[in-house]
């Protein structure tokens, strides 16, 4: 009789937890390089049979015999644990052969990490009330740096850093970057002023494939093997690295379809921009017979999409809830594409400029700073085909004419026209009569001011223009 074999599966959950604790970028950067081994490294420890998905703290295996199996359900939650403290290791497993095709197997699995992910896991980190903690993380500490009082966390990323591995740089610049252009502070990446970007992206209807592809384990694990091929290409080629210069951008996570980015916030709508053009030109060339094949898409289409969402934050800001709001963005971004177009929805991104001392539900958000009457400030998505309307090219040929003498007025014109929007739209509309008659060059403000679907650009371009050319040092 044949032996049975086992389709493991693992979640690693609290990541972002875990790698935006502090706003120390070289904890970050330790933080980021540990995530990185977690899946592959740590997981290799326990593994014979065949790997399916290795990344981004997904993992799916295949074991050819129950011990090993056993084994790593045993050993992996606690390995990852010590390697990582504050992450925590869901697991599930189904044995193959009671499915009609791997495809039921990987979605009884997927149900069964759901139940797991649920069930609340109890901290390794615990220590009592007399125990000396850390000023930045309030949890106990196990060593002295300096000043400094290190919980096991930062220890372990500090250390991480120190060794002087940057996996995760190799991998999104290439293997020959030299590590005195690599970006260890965050001052090495704010310029003209203090705005940073956290931007976070990742592939739209993984799921639809995932049904489609994932009946056959080698299709799946070809399909896996892939898409994270085309993730990396894609920030590659979105990114070109100077000569002599800091890279201003700091990769945090990279793998499978998510990419998640600390960087100067002057570039960070074209680095997106450039990202999510190349996710679909790599998807393209490489999955592009995988998908036409096993007809995902009922339209034919032959490439994956991707959204992103982008949160312009000061660097003092705290990070994890810069990545909170990016995520946010993110789906945002995701639902209003399904709602307006088919699978696959179109790529395209959100932005918001925290102007606040905390981050809410984007909704509330939107609710306070982004309404004013029955008007919208929240004129997003925009959408990388310039046939999809709002496109982000149209977002930065208006952000660049308010770059000038001219431009400097009609940013004036538009602070005010948004501030007599707030008090009543009848008086916002006698100040936009009373500005068409004074500007030579009136074509922006009047597309800008244009009330259509009771929605406007001009926050957008008001924001983002105070990002890309205000020096404030």
């Amino acid at each position: 009789m044949e032996e049975e074999k086992y389709l493991y599966g693992a979640a690693v959950q609290g990541i972002q937890g875990f790698i935006f604790q502090t706003n120390e970028l070289k904890d970050i950067i330790g933080a980021s390089e540990l995530v990185e081994s977690i899946c592959k490294a740590e997981f290799d420890l326990f593994t014979s049979g065949t790997p399916i998905l290795h990344a981004a703290g997904n993992i799916k295996h295949i074991f050819d015999n129950a011990e090993d199996c056993k084994k790593a359900v045993r050993e992996f939650p606690m390995q990852a644990a010590k390697f990582a403290p504050g992450v925590t290791v869901s697991q599930a497993v189904v044995k193959i052969e009671r499915f009609p095709d791997f495809g039921a197997a990987v979605n009884e699995l997927e149900k069964k990490l759901r139940a797991q992910r649920n069930k609340p896991v109890s901290p390794i980190q615990l220590g009592l009330m007399g125990i000396k903690r850390s000023n930045k993380t309030g949890l106990p500490s196990v060593e002295i740096e300096g000043k400094d009082y290190l919980d096991g966390a930062t220890l372990k990323k500090r250390k991480r850093e120190r060794k002087g591995l940057h996996k995760l740089c190799d991998k999104f610049f290439d293997k020959n970057v030299s590590a005195s252009k690599i970006a260890f502070d965050i001052k090495d990446i704010t310029s003209n002023n203090d705005w940073i970007a956290i931007i976070h992206a990742d592939g739209n209807g993984l799921g639809q494939v995932v049904q489609k592809v994932g009946k056959d384990s080698e299709k799946f694990k070809t399909f896996s093997d892939q898409l994270e091929v085309a993730t990396i290409n894609a920030a590659r080629e979105a990114f070109k690295v100077g000569e002599n210069e800091i890279i201003p951008l700091r990769p945090v996570v990279l793998g499978g379809d998510d990419l998640t980015v600390i960087c100067r916030a002057d570039f960070a709508i074209e680095f997106a921009q450039a990202f999510l053009e190349h996710f679909e030109k790599q998807t393209e060339e490489l999955l592009g017979t995988i998908l036409t094949s096993n007809n995902v898409f009922s339209n034919g289409a032959n490439k994956l999409t991707a959204c992103a969402g982008i949160a312009f934050i000061k660097s003092s800001y705290p990070f994890y809830y810069g990545y909170e709001l990016a995520e946010m963005l993110c789906s945002q971004a995701k639902k209003s594409a399904k709602e307006q177009y088919s699978e696959p929805a179109p790529s395209c991104l959100m932005f918001h400029k925290v102007q606040d001392s905390f981050v809410e539900d984007f909704a509330k958000i939107e609710e306070r700073e982004l309404t004013a009457g029955n008007v919208s400030f929240k004129y997003g998505p925009y959408y990388i085909d310039k046939n999809c309307a709002p496109s982000v090219q149209e977002l930065l040929d208006n952000v660049e004419k308010l770059n000038s003498e001219d431009g400097n007025k009609v940013k004036s014109h538009l602070r005010q026209w948004l501030s007599a929007l707030h008090e009543d739209q009848e008086k916002a509309e006698q100040k936009k009569a009373r500005v068409m008659s004074l500007l030579p060059d009136k074509d922006l403000f009047k597309e800008v001011t244009n009330l259509e679907e009771n929605k406007t650009m001009a926050y957008d371009l008001l924001s983002l223009a105070s990002i890309k050319f205000i020096k404030t040092k």
